[in-house]
């Protein structure tokens, strides 16, 4: 198999007219969660759960099996409940989510670029599966694509050569900052370009698919970087490789373009019914426990919980600041309402661990 030869962009085979009805759907799709996300206070904190859960379906399409409950107990420091082949897979999900915050801080006073990508893959690659292989740098070798053990001349899929690597992203770059038809198509292209250009050795597809939300930040079509792709690219992942191969294999991008819009509107409609119920249940936890806790740190309690449904009582006291005997107070209280309750109970110096459960399942439900 031939290595790949990148189209140049933009792309003069884009069949626009076959897209029409779907580019109208994605964008009112888009409209409709945007509005959602404008209309909670602190989406950063409420959607926390949901950005971790993303991270766990992007990095599961690449084989990792964590979930989300296990990656949230090893940051509660519950490490006793979790398999020790599955600590390398949380580390991965954790740094996911780093790149992703790291992103959209950088685009406070730098555009999307070549080199904030770079930087990205850095932390994506610090410290896991991946670390050897010249975090941040564009590869100087010849990779491809294929079953374990499986020569080149088997690969399902072989990039193009390492020269042709920075040609071919310097153009991606450029057309990042292309004045498109439509920006969704424009981020399907790019997308799509990216895994195909296979610049890095390793998490080319975990950054691919961290682009889009920060894509779809960076052109003001989200007013926050909350946007989950994974879950509907890991339930048709079958589909998802068939449509970015029949890119290299027959130059088929109309078909991807179809595939990824209908992904953009399935998943819009899902993100909208998962935050809407949870700004919904952060309304809801405003009556009960101010009149369970009798106390004025009673919004400090819900936003805390929110941030972080799987907790242990010690970092609770510090995300919360509350004062330390108010805190177990609190804390006693909503047990007692089974608002929340306990995986592991406190013992001499080992703090309790704690679960807000029914943020939890929203979040969960995929």
């Amino acid at each position: 198999m031939n290595p790949y030869v990148p189209r140049e962009l933009p792309l003069a085979s884009i069949r626009w007219e076959e897209h029409i009805s779907l580019i109208g759907k994605a964008n009112a799709a888009l409209a409709r969660y945007d509005g959602i996300l404008q209309s909670i206070v602190n989406p950063a904190v409420l959607l926390s759960p949901l950005t971790t859960q993303e991270a766990v379906l992007s990095s599961r399409i690449e084989g990792t099996l964590a979930t989300l409950e296990e990656v949230l107990e090893f940051e509660a420091d519950f490490k006793e409940r979790i398999a020790p082949e599955r600590e390398a897979d949380i580390k991965e999900i954790i740094n996911y989510r780093k790149a992703m915050s790291i992103a959209v801080s950088a685009m406070k006073t730098r555009p999307l670029c070549i080199n904030l990508v770079r930087d990205l893959h850095r932390i994506l690659l610090e410290s896991v599966r991946g670390k050897n292989k010249a975090p941040g740098e564009f590869r100087r070798i010849q990779n491809f694509i294929g079953a374990l053990g499986t020569s080149i001349e088997q690969a399902t899929f072989v990039p193009p050569t390492p020269e042709a690597v920075w040609p071919a992203i310097s153009n991606w770059e450029k057309y990042i900052h292309f004045d498109e038809k439509d920006p969704l198509v424009q981020l399907a292209v790019l997308k799509a370009q990216f895994e195909l250009i296979h610049p890095f050795l390793d998490g080319n597809g975990r950054i691919g698919r961290l682009l889009i939300p920060v894509f779809l930040y960076f052109k003001g079509i989200l007013s926050s970087p909350m946007f989950y792709l994974s879950g509907y690219l890991e339930k048709n992942r079958v589909i998802y490789y068939q449509r970015l191969g029949a890119i290299s294999s027959v130059d088929d991008w109309n078909g991807w373009i179809r595939f990824f819009l209908s992904a953009i509107i399935e998943q819009a409609g899902q993100n909208s019914q998962k935050a809407k119920a949870i700004q919904d249940l952060y309304q809801r936890m405003k009556q009960p426990i101010p009149e369970i806790t009798r106390s004025q740190y009673a919004i400090n309690v819900i936003d805390a919980m929110f941030k972080q449904p799987i907790f242990n009582t010690t970092d609770f006291i510090k995300l919360s600041g509350i004062p330390r005997d108010s805190a177990f107070r609190i804390l006693n209280a909503l047990r007692k309402a089974k608002i929340i309750i306990p995986l592991r109970e406190g013992k001499g110096r080992r703090a309790a661990i704690l679960v807000f459960p029914e943020l939890l399942r929203i979040t969960e439900d995929v």
